[in-house]
């Protein structure tokens, strides 16, 4: 049996998407490995996933980054 519980980091205030429930939390409730942020609005960690997604695009679409075939083709 653990002396001590762990904590979760974050703290009051900050707002989190967590991976695992899909739900917006603030604060520290689920493992770090779960979630996404600290967001500084409830509503920026609503829109986390999408976030994620156009971020994603913008990488895969910047030229500086294509050195290598695109997905699905062979070099």
């Amino acid at each position: 049996m653990a002396l001590f519980k762990k904590r979760t980091a974050g703290r009051p205030g900050e707002w989190f998407y967590c991976l695992e429930h899909g739900k917006v939390e603030e604060g520290p409730d689920c493992p770090g490995k779960n979630r996404m942020g600290p967001y500084g609005s409830r509503e920026e960690a609503q829109h986390a996933m999408q976030t994620a997604a156009d971020r994603n695009l913008e990488w895969e679409t910047d030229p500086r980054w294509h050195d290598k075939a695109g997905r699905g083709e062979d070099e």
